[in-house]
C-alpha cells in the first residue's frame, strides 16, 4: 500500500463515519502569540476546545502538517540519528467536539487499524492513564473497560502522567490519553523479549503509532486543572510511522514517504544510502531528506528564512541540512533546492501549496544555500587563522570565546570547527563553549521572559469587536489577568465591546485609552489569542467591574487603515505591471509606513516603479468607495475573484474587501473611500529573499510630511548655494570637488615619496635583522602603500607605523618575506593594539589594527621598540 493510498484510506474511513474532512492548516502560525508552528494536529482547533469558537462540524478528520523544532516539543537533535524522529511530519487525526467520547474513539481506532489496514491484533499494545495522586486524578477506568472489549487485558498497560496525560503546553486543554503501540519486530525477536517490556522504552521497532487524547480539562496558569465545558476527542496518528508499519519496514526512511527523496540525494551526491544508523553519511542523508520537507513547506506557507523568530528557526533547520551535506556528502554546491520537485510530485495532490509555490520555494532555498556555503568558506579561513594563532600561543585548545563567536556571529557550525581542530591535533574548550551557549540562552530567555497569570472573570457578557464601525465604545471588562515581564507589571483585559483592532494580517494592533470619570489607563497594544481580543493596559482599575469608555488613537488608526487599503491597490497594480505571478508574501501595516513583500524574480526598474505609483494614485483620485462583505461564504468570495493568500487559514465564511476591481480576503480596517488615502509614495524597493521583492511606502499624513520635507530641503539648498537652479549648482560643486580631490591625492603622493626616503634611513639594526618603528599623521592608504614598498625593498625587516591621522589611532605592521616564518604581522599587531584599546588582523606579512585610545600610541611605540 503506497503512502498516498494509506493517507486516502484514513480520510475515507472517517468520512464514512460522518466526519467532515478538512484541509491541513498552514504549518506556520501567523496570529498565535503562544506558538510559532503547528506542533500537533489539534493546534488549529484550540479555539473549539476552549469554547471560544463554534466548530464547523461536531466530527472532523484531517491530515495536518506539523513541525517540532522549538519549545517543549523539539525533535531536531534526534533527527537523522534514529529511524522515526522528524522535524516536519504528518499527523492523521479525527476529532469530536462534544460529540462521541472514549468508547467510539477507541472503537474507530481499533477497527481502522485491524480491519481496514489489516495490522495483526497480536502486534498491538495499548496504554491507559494510571492516575496521579498529586493531581487527584484517578486511573482511567473507562478507557480500560472499553479497550477490554477489543484487546486482551494483558496487552493493556498502565502509563504514567508523562506518557499518558497529554498537555498542549504550560497551559491549555489537556486530558488522559490512550496510546496504541505496534510491535514490528521479527517473530524470533518477539519470542526472546515480550513487547510488553518494550512499550515506551524507545525501542525503534516497538513504537507508538496513535494517541487518543480525551480532552476533559483545562490547565490553568497556576497549574490547577478545571473541567472543560464539554468533553472532546483529539487523536493523532503519526503518518510516517503508520506507513512504516503497513509497508513492513523497520525505518520511516525506508518507506515511500522518503525513498524518492533519498534516491534523488543519491543521484546528486553519488553516495549510496545503506540505512546504517551510526554511519555519518547515512545520518546526513536522513537529515537532508527530513529537513527539506520542513523548510519547503514552511516557505510555501509564507515563512521566509530570516534572522529572527520563526524565520530563524527555518534558517537553522536549512543550515543544519546544508552543514551535514557539506561535511559528509561532499556537497560544496547548492543542491537541496533540486529536491523540491520530488516533493511536488509526491505531495502536490494532497498539499497544493507545494505545487503552486514550488518555483519560489526552490529559489529561496537555493539562495540560502549559496549564502551559507559562502559562510562556511569564509568560516574556514577564520578557523585556520584561529588555529594558527592557537599554535603560535603554544596552546592545544581553541579558546571558547572565539569558537562561540564563529558559531553565533558568523553562523559557522561548531561541530565543523571541532572536526578541523581535531585534524590539526587540537581540541576546543568544550566547558567554556557550553558556558557561552548557556549565557546566550539566558540572555534570550531574559529578553522574552514573561509570567502570565490566570484569567479573572468578571462578566458573562458577549465579547464583541466593534472596531470596523466605531473607534469609541462604552464597554465592560469581562476578564483580566496580570502579566509580568522585564518592563514591569501590566494587565491584559478583554472587553465586552472592543473598538481596538488586534494585531493581525500584517496590521499593527490599536493603541488608545480605557477610561471613565474616575481613572484612565493607556492601552499599549492589542493582540488576539485563542479567539480573544486582548488589550494590554498599564494598571489595574480600582473597580474593574465599572463602566469604561474605550477610545482608539484616532490618528494612528486613520493612518494605519490608509496604509492597509493602499496595500490592496498596490497588490493589484503590481500584478498589472509585472504579471499575475505576483502574490503577496508578507506585509507590515502601521501608522508610519507600510511594507509589502511579493513574489517577483527581478529588481523592479525605475519605469516599473513609476508606473505602479501612478496606477495606485490614479485609483486614489477616483474616489472609489469601499465595498465590504463582512461575512460571505469563502467559495462565493473566490467566485467573485477575491485574492486568497497561501499560508493563511480561512474559515467557511470570510470578509472580503473591494475597492473597484481590487478584491481581497482581509480582516483589517480600511478607509471608507480611497480619496482618504491622500497620496501614495514608494520610498524603497529591495530584495527580501530569493524571488521575493519588498516595497516600502507611505501615504496619508506621512506622504504630506515627505513632500513638505523635500520642499524645505530644496529651499535650504537654494539658500546655501545662492541659486534657484539647485541641480546646476550642485553639478558645479561636484566638478570642483573632483578636481580638488585629484590635487589632494597628488600632494599626498608627493608627501609619501618624501617620507619613504627618510624612513629607509631610519631602520635600526637588531642583530641580523632591521626594525623600523615610526610615528606619522599620514592617512591609512598612504601608510599601506609605503609599508608594502619597504617590506619589499628592505630585507630581513619588521616595519611598524603608528598613525594618528584624523585623530584616530592606527597601527600598521609589515614583515619582509624572508622573516615570515619567524615573525607574524598579525600576532605583533594584536599585541600592540591592546595599548590603544583596539584590535585588527591580517596575514603573516601585513596587518593593521585600529583602536579607541589615541594616547595609547606612545605606549605602543615604546613596546614596539623592544620587539
Amino acid at each position: 500500500m503506497t503512502s498516498q493510498e494509506i493517507r486516502q484510506k484514513f480520510l475515507d474511513y472517517f468520512k464514512s463515519k460522518d466526519h467532515l474532512i478538512v484541509p491541513s492548516a498552514p504549518i506556520v502560525l501567523k496570529d498565535d502569540p503562544t506558538l510559532m508552528f503547528s506542533n500537533s494536529g489539534m493546534t488549529q482547533f484550540k479555539d473549539f476546545f476552549l469554547g471560544y469558537k463554534t466548530p464547523t462540524a461536531p466530527r472532523i478528520a484531517d491530515t495536518q502538517k506539523c513541525l517540532r523544532v522549538s519549545g517543549k516539543h523539539n525533535d531536531l537533535d534526534d533527527v537523522g540519528r534514529d529511524t522515526y524522529h522528524h522535524t516536519m511530519f504528518e499527523m492523521l487525526g479525527n476529532w469530536s467536539f462534544g460529540d462521541y467520547f472514549k468508547k467510539d474513539a477507541i472503537a474507530f481506532a481499533w477497527e481502522l487499524l485491524t480491519e481496514v489496514f489489516g495490522i495483526p491484533k497480536e502486534n498491538l499494545y495499548v496504554t491507559i492513564f494510571e492516575g496521579d495522586a498529586s493531581e487527584n486524578l484517578e486511573r482511567d477506568q473507562d478507557a480500560y473497560n472499553f479497550w477490554k472489549s477489543h484487546i486482551s487485558e494483558d496487552r493493556i498497560i498502565n502509563g504514567n502522567k508523562k506518557d499518558n496525560f497529554w498537555e498542549m503546553g504550560e497551559s491549555g486543554p489537556c486530558g488522559p490519553c490512550s496510546e496504541i503501540h505496534v510491535d514490528l519486530r521479527t517473530e524470533e525477536e518477539k519470542a526472546k523479549v515480550s513487547g510488553l517490556d518494550l512499550v515506551n522504552n524507545d525501542h525503534p521497532q516497538v513504537v507508538e503509532v496513535w494517541n487518543l487524547v480525551f480532552m476533559e480539562f483545562n490547565r490553568k496558569a497556576d497549574k490547577s486543572l478545571e473541567k472543560l465545558p464539554q468533553q472532546h476527542v483529539d487523536t493523532g496518528m503519526g503518518f510516517e510511522r503508520l506507513c512504516m508499519a503497513l509497508q513492513g519496514k523497520s525505518s520511516n526512511y525506508d518507506t515511500d514517504v522518503f525513498t524518492p527523496l533519498i534516491a534523488k540525494v543519491e543521484e546528486l551526491s553519488g553516495k549510496k544510502y545503506t540505512g546504517i544508523l551510526e554511519d555519518e553519511k547515512d545520518i546526513a542523508i536522513r537529515v537532508v531528506v527530513d529537513h527539506i520537507r520542513a523548510v519547503a513547506f514552511a516557505i510555501a506557507d509564507g515563512q521566509l528564512p530570516s534572522n529572527g523568530g520563526a524565520g530563524y528557526v527555518i534558517r537553522r533547520i536549512l543550515r543544519r541540512g546544508i552543514s551535514y551535506s557539506y561535511r559528509f556528502l561532499g556537497m560544496k554546491e547548492p543542491f537541496l533546492y533540486k529536491l523540491v520537485a520530488v516533493l511536488q510530485e509526491q505531495m502536490g495532490t494532497f498539499f497544493p501549496e507545494i505545487e503552486k509555490q514550488g518555483k519560489l520555494v526552490s529559489e529561496v532555498i537555493k539562495s540560502e544555500e549559496d549564502s551559507f556555503l559562502k559562510t562556511i568558506e569564509n568560516g574556514l579561513i577564520r578557523v585556520e587563522k584561529l588555529i594558527q594563532q592557537t599554535i603560535a600561543d603554544n596552546s592545544k585548545v581553541l579558546p571558547s570565546e572565539e569558537v562561540f563567536e564563529l558559531y553565533d556571529t558568523y553562523g559557522f557550525p561548531d561541530d565543523l570547527t571541532r572536526i578541523i581542530a581535531e585534524e590539526k591535533g587540537l581540541t576546543i574548550d568544550e566547558a567554556g563553549f557550553k558556558v557561552e551557549m548557556e549565557k546566550q540562552k539566558l540572555r534570550s530567555k531574559a529578553d522574552s521572559a514573561q509570567k502570565v497569570y490566570d484569567w479573572v472573570t468578571l462578566e458573562t457578557k458577549p465579547e464583541n469587536f466593534v472596531g470596523y464601525d466605531q473607534i469609541e465604545s462604552e464597554t465592560y471588562i469581562t476578564r483580566y489577568r496580570k502579566v509580568e515581564n522585564k518592563d514591569g507589571e501590566f494587565y491584559q483585559v478583554v472587553l465586552s465591546s472592543s473598538p481596538f483592532y488586534p494585531e493581525g494580517g500584517g496590521q499593527v494592533g490599536d493603541k488608545g485609552v480605557l477610561e471613565n470619570a474616575v481613572e484612565s489607563f493607556e492601552v499599549l497594544e492589542t493582540k488576539k489569542e485563542n479567539g480573544l481580543i486582548i488589550s494590554l493596559i498599564n494598571g489595574l482599575p480600582k473597580d474593574a467591574g465599572a463602566v469604561f469608555y474605550a477610545k482608539v488613537d484616532a490618528t494612528d488608526r486613520r493612518n494605519s487603515q490608509a496604509n492597509h487599503s493602499v496595500t490592496h491597490l498596490l497588490h493589484e497594480a503590481l500584478r498589472e505591471v509585472l504579471g499575475t505571478h505576483v502574490e503577496q508574501k508578507g506585509s507590515y501595516v502601521g501608522p508610519d509606513y507600510l511594507r509589502f513583500d511579493f513574489s517577483h524574480f527581478n529588481k523592479m526598474t525605475e519605469e516599473e516603479l513609476t508606473l505602479v505609483e501612478e496606477k495606485v494614485n490614479a485609483k486614489i483620485k477616483e474616489s472609489i468607495a469601499l465595498q465590504e462583505f463582512r461575512s460571505i461564504p469563502i467559495q462565493e468570495a473566490l467566485d467573485k475573484g477575491a485574492m486568497a493568500l497561501f499560508g493563511e487559514k480561512y474559515g467557511d465564511s470570510v470578509r472580503m474587501i473591494q475597492f473597484g476591481s481590487s478584491k481581497e480576503l482581509c480582516g483589517g480596517t480600511h478607509v471608507k473611500n480611497t480619496i482618504e488615502i491622500g497620496h501614495f509614495k514608494i520610498t524603497s524597493e529591495s530584495s527580501a529573499a530569493a524571488g521575493i521583492r519588498r516595497i516600502e511606502a507611505i501615504s496619508g499624513d506621512k506622504s504630506e510630511e515627505y513632500f513638505k520635507n523635500l520642499e524645505n530641503q530644496i529651499h535650504e539648498l537654494s539658500q546655501l548655494l545662492k541659486s534657484k537652479d539647485v541641480v546646476r549648482s550642485t553639478e558645479k560643486l561636484i566638478e570642483e570637488n573632483i578636481s580638488l580631490k585629484s590635487e589632494v591625492e597628488a600632494l599626498k603622493k608627493e608627501k609619501a615619496k618624501g617620507e619613504i626616503g627618510e624612513w629607509k634611513n631610519a631602520y635600526e639594526q637588531k642583530g641580523n635583522k632591521q626594525l623600523l618603528v615610526k610615528k606619522t599623521s599620514l592617512d591609512a592608504g598612504s601608510v599601506k602603500d609605503i609599508v608594502f614598498q619597504l617590506k619589499r625593498e628592505i630585507p630581513t625587516s619588521v616595519t611598524i607605523i603608528l598613525s594618528d591621522a584624523d585623530g584616530k589611532p592606527m597601527i600598521t605592521v609589515g614583515v619582509s618575506d624572508d622573516l615570515a616564518a619567524d615573525y607574524q604581522a598579525g600576532a605583533i599587531v594584536k599585541d600592540l593594539a591592546k595599548e590603544i584599546q583596539g584590535g585588527g588582523g591580517g596575514n603573516p606579512g601585513f596587518a593593521t589594527a585600529g583602536g579607541k585610545n589615541l594616547d595609547g600610541l606612545e605606549n605602543a611605540y615604546q613596546k614596539a621598540l623592544n620587539i
